[in-house]
This record gives structure tokens, C-alpha cells and sequence, in this order.
């Protein structure tokens, strides 16, 4: 992963004062950021461990027809491995490394980042109301700040409704009020703060409510206390450049029924205001590995609260499955995962060993848990990875096997994998 300079530092700090006097407006200087995990080996891993996680990866590939993936596994005390497999569409390229994708629903736990920098500065209060900054929106009066960054409120879901329009106008530009407003009409389960319940209408109404606070756009607050302090040069809030990215689709069912794998549509320049503050995030892997160490160690938000008081993050899920802060907490490991259109993306870290693990899909018909299944089979295989020379395992392990989340995935599969060759 990358490191800053002392003069690219200097520069940033500098540049932060001059816009904070030019703006004639408080502002916190961006301080970069050290993300405290243990030194990572700088060797590969084993091969052994490596054809591992490729089978895996390529696995995930055919149950999804996605004819590439990005996939980054650091394991400190063994190794690395990061790179990119298949080929891009239509031209039949190499799928490199580099090239760039959509965060989604990893965007969360962004937003809640600069929830609770604000709340630091005084700006806003986590306890505060979401209607002192979001008018005009009924039955948000008893909903916390913090209540919609834990995904708490109670509110529903827009994606499910709007999934068709997406598909076929995904270059539309889209509101988010109008986004929330799908969600705010769906009874409520619960009263706020009793259960998690996966609400992407709440993280837009977050970003909406931070907006407002700040009077800063969420593009620009998502920068400021998220990726420039941890120098992440290839994340930002808003549109995907198709020049750099990995393109991404969706199989579409076929007039006979069947999805059409082979040839999916075409959403690499669907718009990013699809997702918001939910999921409208762009990163590379590299920066998508350093952010999930960095959410999971508490490097940019100290509050030791944050995750304090998780709660099942589904009503049938295991002890170990939890959700607080936009992060979702398996065993150890601390991340986020999802679909949106043209890409399943997922990443976990846990902040005791330094166990990584970040990958994108580039097709999104199947289950956006799909993402989550494959980060822990690369994980619970990376987790066995033996120590490099003068290096020593750590002793925490996972509670679960590659193999249950191998088999998992084959169980969510759209797509029929091509035989063997």
C-alpha cells in the first residue's frame, strides 16, 4: 500500500489552511492519518496459499459471470497478494490491478466517519435529531444522527424499488431526497434504535443532515476527513472514470428466462448518485485495503463507542455477526460489503493481526452477500498462510472454514461456470 511523504504531508497541511482562510469559515486542517496494524511482510504469500484463493476467486467468477475481479489479501506475518484476473468487456483486456471501481456500500462507513469527526469539532451532536437539519421529511423527529450511521432508525430501503429503473436509465441523475423518500415510505419495523435493519435511505439521509451542518457538499467532507488524511489518492465521492475503471455489468435475463452470462449490460457509467452517501463511492484496491484497516483499527475515529454496542446484523444471524458505526463486525474481522450496479464489492480487516482482505466483482446480477461469502473464504484461507522467515502467526482464528463460504457461494450462483478446460 502506499505511503505519504513528509513533503506531500507539508503541502496538504499547508493547502488546508490556505482554503480554511480563503473560505473565511471553521475548518479542521487535515492531519494525515497513521493506520496502526502490525508490519506487513513485504513478500508474496506462498504459492500453495495463493492457488488457494485463486480457485476462490475464480469460483466466485463463473457462479457470477463477472469476467473480472480485483482482489487484494495482506496478511502481515505471511505476505501479500494483490492483483487482478479475467478479462475487462468487450475488448477482451487483461483486468489489471490498478483500475478503479465503485466502493458502494462501503461508503457507509465513510459517511459515519465524518459523522463522528464532526460530532468531534462541536459541529453536530450524535444524539441530534435528524430533522434540526433535514426539513420537510415527516416521522424523522425521534431518529437520532447516530441512530441512522448504526442503521438503527428504523427505516426501510429504496434499492429494491428502484433496481429496474437503474438498469435501464443508468445514467440518470438522481435526487436524494427522491432516493430517500422510497425508503421513508416503508412501514418501520421497529422503533429507533432497538434493531439493525439495512436502510440505504438512512445513510442518504446522514449525508443529507451533514450537508447541512456543515454547509459543505459530502464530496468535499468525505475528502477532507476520510481520504485525504489517509492519502487516499484514488477514492472520491461521485463519478467513475471509465478510462481508468474496471467495467462493469449486470446479466439480464434472456427472453426464455435464463440470465444471459455471457454478454450482461453494460453499466460502467451508471451514475453515482445512485448510491449517495450510501454507496457512491470510487476507489482502487489498494486504497479500499488501506480505508478498511483504517476503519477498523480506529485510526481516523477514536471514539471507542463506535462499535460498542452492535447488535445481529440479520435476525437469524450467528453471535458473531454483528452491525454498528456503517461497519458490519465478523468475528474478528471489521468491514462492509454490497452490490450496486455493474459491481459486488467487499472488505474486511481485523485490527489485532492485520488480516486484509478487499475484492470487486464486475458483474452484479447475483446477491450482493456474495461479496461477503468470498472476503471471508479469502480470509479464513489467508488466515493459514504460514509465517515468513523471522515472522510468527498470530493465534486468533475464524469462526467458520473456507469451505462453508465456498459453498455458499455456489448456493447463491446465477450463472453456470464454464467446464474445465
Amino acid at each position: 500500500m502506499r505511503t505519504r511523504s513528509r513533503r506531500h504531508r507539508a503541502v496538504a497541511a499547508v493547502s488546508g489552511v490556505v482554503a480554511c482562510l480563503l473560505a473565511l469559515a471553521g475548518c479542521s486542517i487535515d492531519q494525515p492519518v497513521e493506520v496502526d496494524t502490525p508490519p506487513q511482510a513485504e513478500v508474496p504469500l506462498p504459492d500453495e496459499t495463493v492457488q488457494q484463493l485463486q480457485d476462490a476467486v475464480t469460483q466466485a467468477m463463473g457462479f457470477t459471470g463477472s469476467s473480472g475481479a480485483i482482489v487484494g489479501v495482506w496478511a502481515p506475518w505471511s505476505g501479500s497478494w494483490v492483483t487482478g484476473l479475467g478479462t475487462e468487456r468487450p475488448d477482451g483486456g487483461d483486468v489489471t490491478a490498478e483500475l478503479q471501481f465503485r466502493a458502494g456500500k462501503i461508503t457507509r462507513a465513510m459517511t459515519c466517519d465524518v459523522l463522528y469527526k464532526v460530532a468531534a469539532e462541536g459541529i453536530v451532536k450524535l444524539g441530534d435529531s435528524v430533522a434540526q437539519y433535514v426539513a420537510g421529511v415527516p416521522d424523522i423527529a425521534e431518529v437520532s444522527l447516530e441512530e441512522l450511521c448504526d442503521g438503527t432508525s428504523g427505516i426501510g430501503s429504496f434499492a429494491g424499488q428502484l433496481s429496474s429503473m437503474w438498469l435501464t436509465n443508468p445514467e440518470r441523475t438522481w435526487d436524494p431526497r427522491y432516493l430517500a423518500s422510497f425508503g421513508l415510505g416503508q412501514p418501520r419495523e421497529a422503533e429507533p434504535g432497538v434493531a439493525y435493519r439495512d436502510s440505504d435511505a438512512g445513510y442518504v439521509l446522514l449525508g443529507l443532515a451533514l450537508e447541512r451542518a456543515t454547509d459543505r457538499s459530502a464530496a468535499e467532507l468525505i475528502e477532507a476527513y476520510v481520504t485525504d488524511p489517509l492519502d487516499l489518492e484514488a477514492t472520491h465521492l461521485g463519478a467513475l472514470d471509465a478510462g481508468t475503471a474496471l467495467d462493469g455489468g449486470q446479466a439480464m435475463p434472456t427472453a426464455e428466462g435464463p440470465l444471459d452470462c455471457a454478454a450482461p449490460r453494460d453499466l460502467t457509467a451508471a451514475s453515482w448518485t445512485i448510491g449517495f452517501t450510501d454507496a457512491g463511492a470510487v476507489t482502487d484496491i489498494d486504497d479500499l485495503g488501506r480505508y478498511v484497516q483504517a476503519l477498523a483499527s480506529g485510526a481516523i475515529v477514536t471514539d471507542e463507542d463506535r462499535f460498542a454496542d452492535a447488535l445481529p446484523a440479520t435476525p437469524d444471524a450467528p453471535s458473531w455477526y454483528t452491525a454498528a458505526g456503517g461497519a458490519l463486525q465478523a468475528g474478528p474481522l471489521v468491514g462492509q460489503f454490497g452490490k450496486v450496479p455493474g459491481y459486488i464489492t467487499a472488505a474486511f480487516s481485523d485490527p489485532d493481526s492485520g488480516l486484509t482482505v478487499a475484492v470487486v466483482l464486475n458483474n452484479s446480477a447475483a446477491d450482493g452477500a456474495v461479496g461477503a461469502y468470498l472476503a471471508w473464504q479469502l480470509a479464513a484461507i489467508a488466515s493459514k498462510a504460514p509465517a515468513a522467515e523471522g515472522q510468527e502467526m498470530p493465534e486468533a482464528g475464524l469462526p467458520w472454514t473456507p469451505e462453508q463460504y465456498r459453498d455458499a457461494i455456489a448456493a447463491a450462483a446465477v450463472c453456470t461456470p464454464p467446464a474445465p478446460q
